[in-house]
């Protein structure tokens, strides 16, 4: 599968029974369908963090298409203030996050550092790569 920023191959990595798909190339990260529940301990997160999802109609910023079905995406506002704007399939095959995101929806969603998710980008990234998670960059 190519990266719907940069266009580059992206590598498969697995824990824990979860797939993630990752450019090394500009550190995004595709969950397809159902991996970010699946990364989501309790279902009193996953349903905070999933309601929070709202359609950004007005988005400035450029569509990316899906790297599944190729469709554009929707520019996606979540987390408690609405304020981190992320890529949606809207046929629902999955969900694009920028260098940084996923650990943003992650902390808004009242995870803590020693979180499941947090210990799996630790695992899969290195120390040095989660800290750079952790600080959107």
């Amino acid at each position: 599968m190519d990266c719907p920023v940069c266009k580059e191959p992206m590598v498969v990595l697995e824990l824990s029974s979860v797939e993630i798909d990752h450019c090394i190339n500009c550190g995004g990260i595709w969950l397809d369908a159902g991996e970010l529940e699946t990364l989501l301990e309790s279902a009193e997160k996953k349903d905070e963090v999933l309601n929070s999802f709202g359609v950004e109609g007005a988005s400035r910023e450029m569509r990316r298409k899906c790297p599944i079905c190729i469709e554009k995406m929707d520019k996606v506002l979540c987390g408690r203030n609405k304020k981190i704007l992320i890529d949606k399939c809207a046929k629902n095959h999955g969900i694009w996050f920028d260098r940084g995101e996923l650990h943003n929806i992650i902390t808004t969603g009242g995870l803590d550092e020693n979180n499941k998710i947090l210990a799996l980008l630790k695992d899969m990234f290195g120390e040095k790569s989660a800290e750079n998670i952790k600080k959107g960059g």
